[in-house]
């Protein structure tokens, strides 16, 4: 289909025309770099000449304001602009673009009103494009140059507003993070000493409620996760700074593993390896989180009102335990992606990536929950919002609820960074114990050079021996939280075994199934 050519005065968001170095815009004298047009709706500065009916160049007086503070309308990720009539992210707008130019025809598997955000926008193409095309998305929509007075203004309102919530929620922030500050320090000196009785834990393999994932996100539509994709290209990531490993041999029962001698590197094994792969596998932990940090931080206090929670107490215990298992199984797909992507796990046999996952995904759910964990108040984010324990009641599994919450607690005042979070969940993940491997030996190889990435990154935040003792010592608890899980799990089929069969989803029967060999617990 031929170019059309470029307008006077008219802004072409969507696909613009370069008519001479990072140009987009010509109109008579004035010229509009490229990153302009991206950064503002308007030039305030200039009068852009723009041809009315008749073909007489009338002053359009403009405002200069950014438009990125107002999320993308279809998904509510970063919006990069107007694109085909609506603010939307990259994302979106190659998507609609993609489905106009194939005339493609979706279908829904569902009941075509699934919800479309950023976590989950590439599960339904169809509701998705209904969507674009309900909020006006269309090849022929008004271009931005030609915005009537009433539109621009009307824009212009709606990124004040963001502007203003914006400012107030870094304000709020800001007062919040000195409180964290107070509660860390307070908890790091006064409640420490409980962590050494852990140690001796004497539970086995299980997990809790869904939680949704909180760490780093790429806002980069290309890059940016969803359990059904995978291959993202690993340049452009930064280096870990390259220091002299520490001494292990103070930590108890870390390494058993022949080629760890005196907690040098075993042989054939380099510290540039070791950076490798702590890079990637850093990088694969903020590429397949559901929150920023940032995101968490702005959420922290929007917590379930006291109505709400009666909402929850008041459900079924059947109706209460799928809601959950719909979420645990949400976030397993987010771990799922996570395995796929370290260097190594699918050079493993696909018996050892399959037994791995089976047996692990649930323990990495539990190691990213202190992330959506608000140890202030003791809440943890689910569907959107923090609440309490009271929340579980109508599962009738105060035990498990209690035990998960109080480990997330205690993780959370190791202040574990994401590195940390990265390679810890990455280690109690690619574990040699798994029963029925086919090549553990592989298996244990590839765990020993995660370990020393997170002793080599561990030193370098917290500059002790102690934290990465204690941190290995939760191993025991997070496998006991799982095997809870599943006790409780079997004890509720066995009293309402169609809502199992029938409503659960099946990824979570898959994994959690007992009278499977390699199910969890």
């Amino acid at each position: 289909m031929a170019e059309k050519p470029l307008v006077q005065g008219e802004t072409y968001m969507d696909e613009p025309q370069t008519c001479s170095n990072d140009i987009v815009v010509k109109s008579n004298q004035v010229l509009v770099p490229k990153k302009m047009v991206k950064k503002a709706l308007f030039s305030q500065t200039a009068n852009v000449p723009e041809k009315d009916k008749d073909g007489i160049n009338t002053q359009t007086v403009v405002m200069t304001t950014q438009i990125e503070v107002i999320p993308c309308k279809i998904c509510g990720d970063k919006s990069s602009g107007i694109h085909y009539g609506v603010i939307t992210c990259e994302g979106c707008k190659g998507f609609f673009r993609r489905s106009q130019q194939n005339n493609a025809s979706y279908s829904c598997p569902r009941q075509r009103n699934c919800l479309i955000d950023r976590t989950n926008r590439n599960r339904c193409q169809h509701c998705r494009l209904q969507k674009c095309l309900a909020l006006g998305m269309s090849r022929d929509a008004v271009k931005f140059g030609r915005m009537s007075k009433k539109q621009r203004d009307s824009l212009y309102a709606e990124v004040q507003k963001h502007q203003q919530r914006l400012q107030e929620q870094r304000q709020q922030q800001s007062g919040e993070a000195e409180a964290l500050a107070r509660v860390y320090s307070s908890s790091i000196s006064n409640g420490l000493s409980n962590l050494n009785n852990e140690t001796g834990g004497a539970y086995s393999n299980g997990h809790i409620i869904d939680l949704p994932k909180s760490e780093g996100y790429y806002n980069v539509d290309s890059a940016q996760p969803s359990p059904d994709q995978s291959g993202l290209d690993m340049t452009g990531i930064k280096q870990i700074k390259q220091e002299p490993i520490y001494d292990l041999t103070s930590v108890p029962n870390l390494f058993t593993f022949s080629s760890c001698n005196n907690g040098q590197l075993a042989p054939g094994i380099t510290m540039a390896e070791i950076d490798r792969i702590a890079q990637n596998i850093i990088k694969s932990h903020l590429e397949t989180c559901q929150y920023t940090i940032e995101e968490l931080h702005q959420l922290a206090w929007q917590t379930h009102t006291y109505e709400e929670i009666k909402v929850y107490q008041s459900k079924s215990r059947e109706a209460l335990w799928q809601q959950c298992a719909i979420q645990i199984t949400h976030a397993i797909q987010y771990v799922v992606e996570f395995a796929k992507r370290i260097t190594g796990f699918m050079e493993l046999c696909q018996n050892d990536q399959i037994l791995l996952l089976k047996s692990g995904c649930l323990e990495v759910v539990l190691v990213r929950m202190c992330r959506a964990f608000n140890p202030l108040n003791n809440t943890v984010l689910f569907e959107g919002k923090y609440g309490g324990m009271q929340m579980f009641k109508a599962l009738g599994s105060d035990d498990l609820v209690n035990e998960a919450f109080d480990f997330a607690k205690n993780l959370c005042s190791l202040q574990l960074t994401e590195e940390e979070i990265a390679l810890f969940s990455s280690a109690v993940l690619i574990s040699p114990d798994r029963a029925w491997l086919l090549e553990p030996r592989k298996v244990q190889k590839l765990q020993e050079k995660i370990y020393f990435a997170l002793q080599h990154v561990i030193h370098k935040n917290h500059l002790d021996d102690e934290t990465l003792a204690k941190l290995v010592a939760k191993i025991p608890t997070i496998t006991a939280l799982c095997n809870l899980h599943g006790e409780k799990l079997q004890v509720f089929k066995q009293s309402h075994p169609e809502i199992v069969n029938t409503l659960f989803p099946p990824l979570y029967k898959e994994l959690f199934n007992p009278d499977s060999a390699t199910g969890c617990k």
